[in-house]
């Protein structure tokens, strides 16, 4: 398993697909810099994380997840490159898991640099307000688990099709119906693509609104299964 993480970064990388991170901390820094519409909180920091969270988890996350999930299976779909890894004596659900779990990673990395541009944003406005560190844990690991059944969807299809575009498209569909999907408190609180969103407002805002947490967990992670064993059972059955 580390030789294939291991292998998995360094394709990665020769895509020169990382500096796309790059996106989540210059377009959140603006909306959270910019001056707010309305006083809904007398927390600034709450005010300026609703904002921030509008533009970055409904659109630019999942987006960048599918974007991901794409570029670590691109090398496999040129040249016969699926033809030579699975050929190779190496277990397809190693090969599987490492493909996840590095996206899973680089998930992380994408709500780090969003906490720290939160964080950064405060400091330059100046906020008076303490620091909510028990909000910013719950912001950091609610939009990463989140996260997962988009992230095990957009595997499962950026493995199956060769066409690089075709899971984007499919992303995009999803994601641009997301801010009309979550005014809806009986669709929004299953809809994969709105999901991240809840969890990263502040209490008073998110889940807590529309649905109890229980079945709201519930459907996260069983999107999560359903997509990451759809996923892992086209791999294990694909033909060489």
């Amino acid at each position: 398993m580390n030789k294939l993480l291991q292998m998995e970064w360094y394709k990665l990388r020769k895509t020169n697909i990382l500096p796309l991170l790059l996106i989540i901390p210059l377009f959140t820094f603006i909306a959270g810099y910019a001056p707010p519409l309305f006083e809904g909180s007398s927390n600034e920091w709450y005010i300026t994380l609703t904002y921030m969270s509008l533009s970055y988890s409904l659109l630019f996350y999942p987006l960048l997840i599918g974007v991901m999930a794409s570029f670590l299976c691109r090398y496999e779909h040129q040249e016969g490159g699926w033809k030579q890894l699975l050929t190779l004596p190496i277990n397809r659900t190693h090969i599987y898991l490492s493909k996840f779990t590095l996206l899973f990673l680089v998930i992380g990395s994408m709500q780090l640099l969003f906490i720290g541009t939160w964080v950064l944003v405060g400091v330059m406005k100046g906020m008076a307000d303490p620091l909510p560190i028990v909000v910013m844990v719950q912001v950091f690991f609610g939009g990463w688990i989140a996260a997962l059944p988009i992230a095990a969807l957009m595997l499962w299809l950026s493995s199956m099709w060769s066409s690089f575009a075709a899971p984007l498209t499919v992303n995009v569909i999803f994601t641009l119906p997301s801010i009309m999907i979550a005014n809806s408190e009986t669709i929004a609180p299953y809809y994969p693509w709105v999901q991240p969103f809840f969890l990263m407002l502040p209490e008073g805002l998110g889940w807590e609104f529309t649905v109890s947490f229980l079945p709201f967990l519930i459907a996260i992670f069983g999107f999560f299964i359903v997509f990451f064993l759809g996923g892992f059972v086209y791999l294990k059955n694909k033909e060489v």
